[in-house]
């Protein structure tokens, strides 16, 4: 159980909670701040593991997309809500 709240949280606090955030921030578009957050997280999980798809773990890959996905998103609704204001 510990092993994966910490890679939730290695996850959140690494390239696909940073960098999903940023680039959702970039538009206004739900599915595209989605994917990006996605695309996001198979890249981080695919440059820690050496360029092998090999030497990942589903599990991993998952968590990573998920948290992109998340992350992604809510930077998409702060750049909506902040704009209102």
């Amino acid at each position: 159980m510990l092993d994966i709240l910490g890679t939730i949280a290695g996850n959140i606090l690494s390239l696909p909670g940073i960098l999903g955030l940023a680039l959702g921030m970039m538009t206004r578009n739900l599915l595209v701040a989605a994917i990006l957050g996605g695309v996001v997280g198979v890249a981080e999980t695919y440059i820690f593991s050496g360029f092998d798809f090999a030497r990942v773990e589903p599990l991993d890959l998952a968590i990573a997309i998920g948290v992109g996905v998340i992350a992604g998103c809510v930077g998409r609704a702060i750049r909506v809500r902040g704009a209102t204001v």
